[in-house]
């Protein structure tokens, strides 16, 4: 890594082809710090070259996959790789990698993270369903597919005052009455009240607190006596 950040050397002056293939075999995690040596570099991080090789370096298969229907788009090579590393390294079960879980997951993270007021959880949810169904997933296995998602977006969110106030929204949505599978998992409930009441308690007003308590006591008998007192 010493060798790559000193710009001063020949290194600096290698043509693009030759970093890029130089940088797809430096870890994934040093990615982000050599974008920040030279413009040059960080160039070559936001043009699709370098991912197109790294798609290829690191996920041959991905050549071979087809483009899928439904609403939440494939996107190009550098969110390819990123659905894919999300897909290796949160869902993959049995080295089997399905690229659409990783979309559905930064598609999710990203509505929560980034929207100052994101479309209510069951929009996304159905949206999810929708996307696994038009790939061709039974209606059993959409369902647990987007219960995993939510599960893993909700324990990668940032603690931070975004975070809490989303949890807060979530956790007191009122209950729509939908057919399975477009009706939210009860895990993915369980998993908001319980991150609100370990991971945020501290953030709560008196009034937000029993608000929130009174919703998970109308959700959920019995509750864990962890999550009670003020």
């Amino acid at each position: 890594m010493t060798i790559l950040t000193s710009v001063d050397n020949s290194f600096g002056k290698l043509p693009d082809h030759l970093l890029i293939e130089i940088f797809i075999r430096v870890p994934v995690s040093e990615w982000a710090q050599i974008s920040c040596v030279k413009k040059q570099w960080a160039n070559l991080f936001h043009g699709e070259c370098l991912w197109q090789a790294a798609l290829m370096r690191t996920f041959p298969l991905a050549s071979q996959a087809k483009k899928w229907l439904g609403p939440i788009p494939r996107g190009l090579s550098k969110r390819r790789f990123a659905a894919l590393y999300v897909s290796k390294h949160i869902f993959a079960l049995d080295d089997e990698i399905d690229e659409i879980v990783g979309h559905t997951y930064l598609f999710l993270k990203e509505q929560l993270e980034l929207s100052t007021m994101p479309p209510s959880s069951g929009i996304l949810h159905g949206t999810i369903i929708d996307q696994f169904i038009a790939c061709g997933k039974s209606r059993d296995v959409a369902h647990e597919l987007a219960s995993q998602i939510w599960l893993a977006v909700l324990d990668n969110l940032e603690e931070n005052q975004h975070t809490f106030l989303l949890l807060k929204r979530l956790a007191l949505e009122g209950d729509v009455f939908l057919p399975f599978p477009y009706s939210r998992s009860i895990k993915v409930q369980w998993r908001v009240f319980e991150k609100l009441f370990t991971d945020f308690r501290d953030c709560f007003s008196h009034a937000d607190y029993y608000d929130v308590l009174a919703m998970a006591k109308n959700k959920f008998q019995p509750i864990p006596s962890a999550w009670l007192g003020y």
